[in-house]
């Protein structure tokens, strides 16, 4: 058989992820404070991009849509409006350009030479040869210290360990303990436990291990009572120590915290040897101390989440869907700004990184803009089939899927997921995550297509639990007997599944709870 080299000519089909199509994709999962953040680096490295504000219509590109997606949409859920029916938004947040001959009127060199002032708190206002004098003090008169930052000025509640350094000095005075406290102080974490080998501790200073035992004990005097404790029974004795009420019952009782987490009375009485009434108060000493007492310093205040998405009721009961433009970043393509350096440009080199500057800036803005239609599409969509929700509550929650979405919107699944996730919509109910609506389906009890959400299922357990009689405890079995007779197919073992996910104890567990509150 010959070998002999050939020509052969293949067709084939394949799709070919751009740079700028990912970066298309990425944009959707993106939430509004992390797409600020990513225009404000693009916008440091093309010059034509400006984050501009509503100044500047006169530059826009004239590709993108000045209808563009920014304010309203409201065919959400009018009974016109198909399943596929597009989101119409009412304003538009992709404005371009920037107004011309500003900078010009806002360059114009100033009147000063700085060569000729003089940086001195002693030099007079006026000078002889008409210069202009710049003084700058410092307090005191002296001149030669220089101000503090404004960051530095700034007040702030000090942390654990700061609070903890400022005793230590006078808990621990030699200066070779005092290294051992320092990295005692190191070591602590946010609940003020200190959660370390003392005897690797030692091995790392090159002391031994007496040494730094001798150091823990004089730290466990500090403030707050229970620092540096290396258990939960040791970090409640030392309280106990500082309030004076440790004894040996006490210690006994922090002996067996097992029995008090179970509300085991009985053996508790036999363990630490007293009867009710002193087992009632020593219980009642014991809730009134602090597990983590390191907490209540440096605590850093709770980021509150900024919804990407309103959603509200509209004039004749219909829902309008709007994004949140406060936090949605105003891209400007400065269009006279290229004009003037493609006049000035004559290398080919700088024409050719206009060009690509220019092509991406157009390309951002599109992209922003596809972006906010496709958000509002999907939440259209949303409120639309969980209208139940948004006017009577969670018990109307419809099962829900990324498909059932995608194929009433016609499109891929995998967008109606990056479009969904990180992303939070305001209603009149309060703020919740996108995610929160799709949600798995339990069937009915009488077959069928009848079925309910998983999510208000387990708030139907939620309200069953709360409601129950403190002297009837509603076992997993009977709430399935309640649920069932409701309608919802449930099996036990699903009913125990939500009930832990909602950190909802067991009818041993709750019992004992309620008859501890009814007792105390």
């Amino acid at each position: 058989m010959a070998l002999g080299p050939r020509l052969d000519l293949r067709q084939s089909q394949q799709l070919v992820l751009t740079p700028q199509l990912q970066q298309a994709i990425k944009l959707l999962q993106y939430s509004n404070l992390e797409l600020g953040e990513f225009v404000a680096q693009e916008a440091e490295k093309n010059p034509l991009l400006d984050l501009g504000g509503d100044d500047a219509g006169s530059n826009a590109d004239p590709g993108a849509d000045p209808g563009g997606p920014g304010g309203a949409a409201d065919g959400a859920s009018d009974p016109a409006a198909g399943p596929g029916t597009d989101a119409q938004p009412a304003a538009t947040s992709a404005d371009q350009g920037l107004a011309d001959g500003a900078r010009e009127a806002n360059d114009a060199p100033l009147d000063a030479d700085y060569e000729d002032n003089v940086f001195n708190h002693d030099a007079p206002a006026d000078r002889a040869d008409g210069g202009v004098g710049l003084g700058v003090s410092a307090p005191g008169g002296g001149g030669g210290d220089e101000l503090p930052d404004l960051q530095q000025t700034l007040t702030r509640p000090p942390s654990l360990q700061e609070h903890l350094a400022e005793q230590m000095p006078i808990a621990v005075t030699d200066p070779a303990d005092r290294v051992i406290a320092a990295h005692l102080i190191d070591l602590v974490d946010e609940a003020g436990y200190l959660r370390v080998d003392l005897d690797e501790v030692a091995d790392r200073l090159g002391c031994a291990p007496a040494a730094v035992e001798t150091v823990l004990v004089r730290l466990q005097t500090l403030d707050p009572a229970g620092v540096f404790a290396r258990d939960l029974p040791e970090c409640l004795r030392l309280q106990l120590v500082e309030r004076n009420r440790f004894d040996p019952c006490m210690a006994a009782l922090l002996d067996r915290l097992d029995l008090v987490a179970n509300n085991d009375r009985a053996g508790l009485k036999r363990a630490c040897g007293v009867d009710d009434e002193d087992l009632a108060e020593m219980i009642l000493e014991l809730r009134a101390l602090d597990p983590k007492p390191g907490l209540a310093f440096g605590e850093a205040p709770a980021d509150p989440v900024v919804p990407d998405v309103f959603v509200r009721r509209g004039p004749g009961g219909r829902w309008l869907v709007e994004l949140n433009t406060d936090t949605l970043p105003r891209v400007l393509v400065n269009q006279s700004y290229y004009a003037e350096l493609s006049t000035r440009t004559g290398a080919k080199e700088d024409k050719a990184f206009l060009s690509e500057c220019l092509s991406n800036a157009n390309w951002l803005v599109r992209a922003l803009d596809q972006r906010q239609r496709t958000i509002l599409k999907v939440v259209s969509e949303l409120v639309r089939t969980q209208e139940g929700f948004f006017r009577h509550g969670v018990r109307h929650l419809k099962p829900l899927t990324l498909r059932d979405v995608a194929e009433a919107i016609d499109m891929h699944e995998s967008t109606v997921s990056r479009v969904t996730s990180n992303k939070f919509v305001a209603t009149d109910r309060g703020v919740f995550e996108l995610k929160y609506f799709f949600t798995a389906a339990i069937r009915g009890a009488g077959g069928g297509d009848d079925s309910h959400s998983a999510e208000a299922v387990r708030d139907r357990i939620r309200e069953l639990v709360d409601k129950e009689d403190p002297k009837k405890i509603l076992s997993d079995d009977k709430i399935v007997a309640i649920l069932r007779g409701e309608g919802i197919d449930i099996a036990r073992r699903t009913v125990a599944k939500y009930r832990e996910a909602m950190r909802i104890g067991s009818s041993v567990e709750r019992r004992r709870q309620k008859r501890m509150r009814l007792s105390s």
